[in-house]
């Protein structure tokens, strides 16, 4: 706030201030020629009279250290403009301060999963509890509260991995968040595959999880435009590649839906899929807290309490391809 506003505003609660001790001071006395407290003539119902009497003395000096008490508020917390008062208080500070006493609270009751693996903290009733809490207040708004995801948004709790399904690599997948890239290929198959390039592809990419292609004269068209163009992330068997986040093709799993409009989109225009890094935002503890909850999600108790490392899902299978 600038110089000129602050004075304005000082200016007038200072006038309003002079104004109120005027008025106090002008209602709270007797004048000469006033009428005497009896002598207004206003008598109703014969015995119901009004009296002309100031206010008592105790009630007057209530209202000046009201006053007082106003001028003392307005030197120590900021009110008057850009002044920031005696006391140095700022909502900003009084949230610092109190959101310090409850990280350290929290970070009291998180202390002991410091460093533990999250397939081994998913052991634990109440640290899966914890760690559903904290996926409630930052994973569920696009995985949604039951964590089984949406178009475009992966469902956590089948098997499927996008970027690999170990403890370590979930845990690298929330604290570091993961980028996916599936370009357009839209001009390129048109170029060598012709009009129908993309359609061929498409129809050799859906092939692949129904089990078999023959018959389909598109599906067969494709194939070696596939071969040319995307086994080199999906692989030549297009069972994907974890570490680029390539998804396997031949389940029956489409993160952006199994229509042929969808799986044509994601060829032709590609898709960018981000899953935002979570260390800076929520720390290192409660990452792996809201991965253990979501490794909780597709391991029965028995396999978490033998320690088995079956695929799961993934705790961001950032969106790459069809």
């Amino acid at each position: 706030m600038t110089a000129g506003w602050t004075w304005y505003i000082i200016a007038l609660v200072a006038l309003n201030i002079l104004g109120c001790v005027w008025l106090i001071w002008w209602t709270g006395r007797r004048r000469p020629g006033d009428p005497g407290p009896t002598d207004t003539s206003h008598v109703w119902d014969d015995d119901l009279t009004e009296y002309n009497k100031p206010m008592p003395r105790w009630w007057i000096n209530l209202f000046y250290i009201t006053i007082v008490f106003g001028l003392a508020y307005l030197a120590w917390f900021p009110g008057l403009g850009g002044f920031a008062g005696a006391g140095n208080w700022s909502s900003g500070g009084e949230h610092r301060t109190e959101k310090a006493l409850e990280d350290r609270r929290l970070a009291a009751t998180f202390a002991r999963f410091d460093k533990q693996p999250i397939d081994a903290i998913a052991r634990d009733p109440k640290a899966v509890a914890l760690g559903r809490s904290i996926f409630a207040n930052n994973c569920a708004t696009c995985h949604g509260s039951s964590a089984k995801g949406a178009i475009g948004y992966p469902n956590l709790t089948d098997d499927i991995w996008q970027w690999g399904g170990t403890p370590d690599e979930i845990l690298t997948t929330i604290l570091e968040g993961r980028t996916a890239a599936m370009p357009a290929w839209e001009t390129v198959l048109t170029g060598i595959g012709g009009e129908n390039g993309v359609l061929s592809a498409m129809a050799y990419t859906r092939s692949l999880s129904e089990g078999s292609h023959s018959g389909d004269y598109f599906a067969a068209q494709g194939q070696p435009l596939f071969e040319s163009v995307c086994a080199a992330c999906h692989g030549i068997d297009g069972k994907g590649n974890t570490a680029l986040g390539a998804p396997d093709l031949t389940d029956d799993y489409w993160l952006y839906g199994s229509s042929t409009e969808a799986i044509t989109a994601s060829i032709a225009k590609g898709r960018q899929g981000m899953m935002p890094a979570h260390r800076e935002l929520i720390g290192e503890t409660r990452v792996r807290l809201a991965a253990a909850y979501v490794w909780s999600l597709s391991h029965t108790a028995s396999k978490v309490a033998a320690g088995a490392t079956p695929a799961a899902p993934a705790a961001a299978k950032a969106a790459g391809a069809p």
